[in-house]
């Protein structure tokens, strides 16, 4: 078995919605049936949202994200809450000048 690269070095899929539905999904080892079952959604609009032939509901993505684990976040958008999320001083990790952010606390002078 020969193997041939398919993209540069780096590359990373863009999956869409209907992607992520399916992998959660199957990530959660549920047929197409079980997560019907599980979210209240029939099994043909589980159909349609995982072929991306319906824009989902967020009130079906929020019970797809409940009956699989994964995060919300990640359906919806492909990311993580804390990917490119500032740091603790509001900045990227790593970056701190050692200035606190600026928050309920008082200022002090």
């Amino acid at each position: 078995m020969t193997m041939h690269p398919v993209g540069q070095p780096g590359f990373i899929p863009r999956w869409t919605t209907a992607d992520r539905l399916r992998k959660a999904r199957e990530a959660s080892e549920l047929e197409q049936q079980d997560m019907a079952d599980r979210t209240g959604l029939s099994r043909t609009t589980v159909s349609n949202y995982e072929r991306g032939a319906v824009k989902p509901r967020r009130a079906g993505m929020i019970a797809w994200s409940l009956a699989t684990g994964v995060p919300l976040q990640w359906l919806l958008t492909g990311q993580t809450e804390t990917e490119n999320a500032p740091g603790p001083d509001g900045g990227t990790e790593g970056d701190s000048d050692g200035v606190r952010s600026k928050g309920l606390e008082p200022p002090t002078f």
